[in-house]
């Protein structure tokens, strides 16, 4: 058997396809995982209340997920909201949100609600956030501590936001650009790989028995955080160039190989 005893999986295409479905072969392969004593630890952008439900279906019904990037830590319990929040850290939003809003005045902005939702500046479209989502005035989301701000542009383009975080110096706090329009900012010097660091020392586990799965750019610390870190076939060359291999792609269902490797 592997010497791994800690896996991290990001969530969105790795685990789940881009239509929200995950496979039976990828929830087999994470219960044998997980039945060989080994931390799975869902790590992802998504917040508590959305990635929590997922780690249940997973079958997972205690144990670490890190959300919001690596903002927020939360503990799988049984209680009735399903999880306990251990750690939050937060940032001050108004001055990279007014920024940006100069640059980008028809953008939409969304603050993470904790465990709740989201607030933000206008609707999103359908099915882009999750939870409970309230629209309140720009003032409001600027002056609210942030684990997370979600910036969507539909016509700014991944390169464009690129160009645009170093443009205005968006130093102090940590950013990711997704597949379209959408960046993703988080407190300065957080990470998945942060959260995961204290989830490992908690756990007493070696640096050398540690696996992490992703696809995005937000992963790319994460990839090298783990002593075997894994990209997914379809990411970029960035998130390839951080991870130690590279497996198939989310249509593959190439998170198996991977999971089915640390029992084997």
């Amino acid at each position: 058997m592997s010497r791994c005893t800690l896996v991290a999986l990001d969530v969105d295409g790795t685990l789940m396809s881009y239509d929200g479905v995950i496979s039976a072969d990828v929830r087999e392969a994470i219960t044998a995982v997980r039945e060989a004593g080994v931390h799975v630890v869902l790590a992802t952008g998504r917040g508590a209340h959305s990635a929590v439900p997922v780690a249940r279906d997973l079958g997972l019904t205690e144990g670490w997920v890190v959300c919001s990037n690596g903002a927020v830590t939360a503990r799988i319990d049984g209680t009735d909201d399903g999880f306990e929040i251990t750690k939050s850290v937060t940032f001050d939003p108004g001055p990279a949100l007014r920024t940006i809003a100069m640059e980008l005045p028809d953008a939409l902005f969304a603050v993470e609600d904790l465990g709740v939702g989201f607030k933000v500046s206008a609707d999103f479209p359908a099915g882009e956030l999750s939870g409970r989502v309230q629209v309140v005035p720009f003032d409001e989301l600027a002056s609210t501590p942030a684990t997370r701000v979600v910036i969507r542009a539909p016509e700014a383009s991944p390169e464009e936001f690129h160009a645009l975080v170093e443009r205005v110096g968006l130093h102090e706090v940590e950013y990711a650009v997704g597949w379209s329009a959408w960046l993703d900012l988080t407190p300065g010097g957080v990470s998945k790989a942060s959260a995961l660091e204290e989830i490992r020392q908690h756990e007493g586990v070696e640096p050398f028995a540690t696996v992490a799965v992703g696809d995005g750019s937000n992963d790319v610390q994460m990839l090298r955080w783990a002593a075997r870190g894994v990209a997914m076939g379809h990411a970029s060359d960035v998130v390839r160039a951080a991870a130690d291999e590279v497996t198939g792609t989310i249509e593959d269902d190439g998170a198996v190989a991977v999971l089915r490797s640390l029992v084997d």
